[in-house]
């Protein structure tokens, strides 16, 4: 006798999630031009240092001991080097598994106060003129009231998070 699958045992939000996003093309290029800028005699594998250092141009500053176990793990030949091949496995990997929110926390960090720990309007219009954007005071206060959920006049984490997931 045929027993037919029960789908409501079945957590089909948990099986969405574990879905991973594939790389992006500017991802996928950045990868490649890391490795390129660090292969500087182009025979399209580098060493642990260039590894550790093109690696960090990725975004990811990493432990010696975990360099050293990407090294034994992809550098199966014993040569000293990754290949391109490698590198775009690693890097991809660890772009796929890299938590958002602490990019979010770095990129407000950049931003925010450091006394405040938010984004003031006179903080905004100081990053404002250094990228050389010609915004008026009025558009970057708009800009602050249309975020400020809280209503004290500055952007905290909560309500920046909420700018960049904005979709």
């Amino acid at each position: 006798m045929n027993k037919r699958p029960d789908f409501a045992l079945i957590d089909f939000d948990k099986i969405k999630k574990k879905k991973k996003r594939d790389l992006t093309d500017l991802e996928k290029q950045e990868i490649n031009e890391a490795f390129k800028l660090f292969d500087t005699d182009n025979d399209e594998k580098i060493d642990y240092h260039e590894l550790k250092v093109a690696l960090r141009a990725l975004g990811f500053d990493m432990k010696k001991s975990d360099l050293q176990r990407i090294m034994s793990d992809y550098d199966i030949d014993n040569t000293g080097k990754v290949t391109l091949d490698d590198f775009n496995e690693i890097s991809k990997n660890m772009i796929l598994d890299r938590d958002p929110q602490e990019d979010f926390r770095k990129a407000f960090k950049l931003f925010a106060e450091d006394t405040s720990g938010k984004i003031s309007f006179r903080t905004l219009r100081k990053i404002a003129k250094e990228l050389g954007e010609k915004t008026s005071d009025d558009e970057l206060r708009a800009m602050i009231n249309e975020f400020d959920r809280d209503g004290d006049g500055e952007i905290n984490f909560e309500e920046f998070l909420g700018i960049m997931q904005d979709d």
